[in-house]
């Protein structure tokens, strides 16, 4: 394996490392474990020592040091600054050997050095939710787009299935769908909303008429601080009984779709991509399900987040791979 290769290996592993421990300190309510940004409490690192605890709590007094979850947060800071590395010198690499398609790590530099900043406002916004959401789908994007990257790289998993052009449109819409649902997720969770109805198969009862659409898509701009969330119950409810609905529309869609990719493929390749779709499918209803009877129990909320990212990763894949086929040799 080249060495370019292996850097595209590790560059992607160090995605899902930084994407689980996102969401764990999403889920622990460190998103505010270091109130300032890059620092923290305006040190490189937590402080421990008496006097520098002493000079946090003046300079911070309204928010008390915490430091597990000041750890969390600077750790996952630490991770997402070597992934940015990570990936500009894999930018170096490829433009280096004057390779083609130099669009790709152009797209993932930009996406990266946007990432840091969307991190930085997540902080300094005070846990803005549209700031959250977007920090959530950029980062998705960004591993998904490193899949395809690595793709390029490995001819023995590029497709060669002309005859699945018919599929495309049905494709896209599954993306579409898979992205859009993503969207609702992430927008329960940075409102606060991932136990606003913990009763199956909607919410408690009389929940249709308490319904607040204007409110629950409300940006609520000019707060100061959005930890734990600013919205009503009623709102939090409906976002979370649209996550829900999207879910059943998701797997309906979804599931068709890999469904038929089974059915049309003429390579073990892609009927084997199909069945890696449905199965990451199956495990993400089941871990939506199971966050609902167990009460968002954190791993469970966590693994829900990550195999969230692997099913947008996975429709990435297989609509690159339908879209662009890798040409028969000659």
């Amino acid at each position: 394996m080249s060495l370019q290769k292996k850097l595209i290996t590790l560059t992607l592993v160090w995605t899902m490392l930084v994407i689980i421990l996102g969401a764990y300190t999403r889920l622990t309510d460190a998103g505010l474990g270091c109130p300032d940004w890059p620092g923290c409490y305006g040190f490189l690192k937590v402080p421990h020592k008496p006097e520098k605890m002493q000079l946090a709590a003046e300079r911070f007094p309204e928010r008390p040091l915490e430091h597990a979850k000041a750890w969390n947060e600077m750790i996952h800071r630490y991770l997402a600054g070597t992934l940015g590395l990570l990936i500009a010198a894999l930018a170096v690499m490829h433009w280096r050997r004057q390779q083609t398609e130099r669009s790709l790590p152009a797209a993932l530099l930009l996406i990266v050095i946007f990432q840091a900043t969307l991190g930085a406002w997540t902080v300094t916004m005070g846990l803005l939710p549209i700031v959250v959401l977007a920090h959530l789908m950029f980062g998705f994007t960004l591993f998904s787009l490193l899949a395809v990257y690595w793709l390029t790289q490995q001819p023995a998993w590029r497709s060669r299935d002309t005859g699945l052009r018919p599929l495309l449109p049905l494709a896209l819409l599954s993306l579409v769908v898979v992205c859009l649902q993503i969207a609702l997720g992430g927008w329960t969770a940075a409102n606060y909303a991932a136990l606003a109805c913990i009763e199956l198969p909607f919410c408690e009862a009389g929940w249709s008429s308490r319904l607040a659409f204007a409110e629950a898509f409300d940006l609520h701009l000019g707060h100061d601080d959005y930890e734990y969330g600013v919205m009503s119950q009623d709102a939090r409810a409906t976002i979370h009984v649209l996550h829900r609905l999207g879910a059943v529309v998701t797997t309906l869609i979804v599931a068709t779709f890999a469904w038929r990719l089974y059915r049309q493929a003429s390579e073990v390749l892609m009927r084997r991509f199909a069945l890696a779709l449905a199965a990451v499918l199956a495990v993400q209803l089941t871990l939506g399900l199971l966050n609902i009877v167990l009460h968002l129990p954190l791993l469970n909320a966590v693994a829900h987040n990550f195999v969230g990212a692997n099913l947008l990763m996975l429709s990435v894949l297989i609509c690159y791979q339908i879209a662009y086929p890798k040409p028969q040799e000659a």
